[in-house]
């Protein structure tokens, strides 16, 4: 039987920011159709870890890397690289909602427009199918054409993986995605997250302890070292990070955050 190849493959990767390292020797496999939790304590490099995963760090300044990340096998800090369809095929979901400041069909639209024109009935049909798959149809197909920022916070997040979806991604990557939502917007994407688990790769980071357990088949621990630079203490089967965490600090941290 032959081996799967990982979604990811980390190794012995090594981030900087200018000359600041904000962590260094990571390795691990990101399994496909499976979601991955990234947790750990502020500062310690878990959400530049994941936007390293399709490079969006580099819009936020100059970047080095030592060690390599694979994505089925392709090198993605090879110069080669075609970033805009790294960034299509590895897409991201910040804490905070991103919309445009246009409707919520262009907000949905606009990236399946930026990779060349379809016909308006085909993008039409890819528009109600992403959103229909980030569940939130219902909610607003009679305001397709209003602002999509009139919208409430969770449906605005819900739109924001919609437009994500348009582009049809291999990897769902989600930098804190309930941060600032209510109980009811939280339980929406969660259960959205669980029927997309079998369509994508999905890696989010999050503090929430309850949240991983409920949503990850693994977790990766993140903690700061003396020089306040971040490493992956441990990654494993969810269960284990609360049941058998091979670290004291991991164990402490997870029984600071249960309790």
């Amino acid at each position: 039987m032959s081996k799967i190849t990982p979604a990811i493959r980390v190794k012995n990767f090594s981030f900087y920011y200018d000359t600041q390292k904000i962590f260094e020797g990571v390795s691990m496999d990101i399994q496909q159709n499976k979601v991955t939790a990234i947790t750990g304590p502020n500062g310690c490099g878990k959400s530049t870890f994941l936007k390293s995963l399709n490079r969006m760090s580099e819009l936020e300044g100059e970047v080095r890397v030592e060690g390599r990340v694979e994505f089925f096998g392709q090198h993605i800090y090879e110069r080669r690289i075609n970033l805009n369809r790294l960034r299509r095929q590895v897409s991201m979901v910040v804490s905070k909602p991103n919309l445009f400041p246009m409707s919520v069909y262009d907000n949905v639209a606009y990236g399946v427009k930026l990779v060349g024109w379809r016909p308006k009935p085909e993008l039409d049909e890819i528009v109600e199918s992403a959103i229909k798959a980030a569940a939130l149809w219902d909610e607003v197909k009679s305001k397709l054409h209003k602002s999509a920022l009139e919208l409430s916070g969770g449906q605005q997040q819900r739109l924001c993986i919609a437009r994500v979806l348009a582009v049809k991604p291999t990897i769902l990557l989600m930098d804190e995605p309930f941060l600032g939502l209510d109980s009811v917007s939280s339980m929406k994407i969660e259960e959205l997250l669980q029927s997309l688990r079998s369509q994508l790769t999905i890696v989010i980071a999050t503090n929430n302890m309850q949240q991983i357990a409920r949503l990850s088949d693994f977790t990766a621990f993140f903690h700061s070292n003396e020089n306040r630079i971040g490493e992956l203490l441990e990654f494993v089967p969810t269960d284990k990070i609360f049941t058998n965490a091979l670290d004291s600090r991991s164990r402490d941290y997870v029984l600071a955050r249960l309790g």
